[in-house]
């Protein structure tokens, strides 16, 4: 048991040989959004139920009237949300009191793309004029989630949230370090090829984070790479 609990701990740390490297990353992907009023509030499917918590506080302090959560099943996220991540989140917030009449439900999406069209549909559907969002994700989804609503919906104002921990604090929530880097690597690739592909709008990407991203790759950190 002893061990066991150990090695869980380990789990859940930054190695220090590429620490500064992995802050640099998170950094880059915090779009540190001054947080205002939006017509509706959209919570980005994953395995981080911290989106769901997000969206709960944010819908509390009155800076959206309805929540859309969006999002069917990976691999990384059936074992943990079975019912789909969207249908997971909605049930988290109505939980929390949030009323169920203001709680949406997208279940058909498996990539930020469709997270955002399919929501967009849906909104259309009900007869929900938007003009500006709230896009909630993990933290290092904010980047590629406003590049990517910039393109496809380009006549609404966005503003990106994520769960407000700090760096350590979310390894410790996720529970496995080695995740989160790899994930923070990946999505930092996607920022060019994603552009390139004319999936979503190009972003800068300062020299420092491009060396950073390129130690990480060759320290080993690849399992989310394209």
């Amino acid at each position: 048991m002893l061990m066991s609990r150990r090695a869980a701990a380990a789990a859940e740390v930054i190695p220090d040989a590429v620490r500064t490297d992995v802050v640099t990353l998170w950094r880059y992907h915090d779009l540190r959004h001054e947080l205002r009023s939006c017509d509706v509030g959209i919570g980005l499917g994953s395995h981080d139920l911290g989106v769901a918590v997000v969206a709960t506080r944010l819908f509390y302090e009155g800076l959206f009237p309805r929540i859309v959560f969006t999002g069917a099943n990976a691999p990384t996220t059936v074992g943990r949300f079975p019912r789909g991540e969207a249908v997971h989140y909605r049930e988290y917030a109505v939980e929390q009191g949030v009323p169920a009449g203001a709680v949406l439900v997208e279940p058909r999406a498996t990539n930020t793309a469709e997270n955002l069209e399919f929501s967009r549909a849906l909104l259309a559907e009900r007869r929900i004029p938007v003009e500006s969002v709230l896009i909630m994700s993990r933290p290092y989804q904010q980047r590629r989630a406003y590049a990517t609503c910039r393109l496809l919906w380009p006549e609404v104002e966005v503003v990106c949230a994520s769960n407000p921990l700090d760096l350590d604090d979310y390894v410790h929530s996720i529970g496995d370090a080695r995740r989160v880097v790899d994930m923070l690597v990946g999505d930092t690739q996607r920022i060019e090829v994603y552009a390139q592909r004319g999936f979503a709008i190009p972003q800068e990407m300062p020299d420092e984070v491009r060396a950073a991203f390129e130690r990480l790759v060759t320290a080993g950190y690849t399992s989310r790479l394209i």
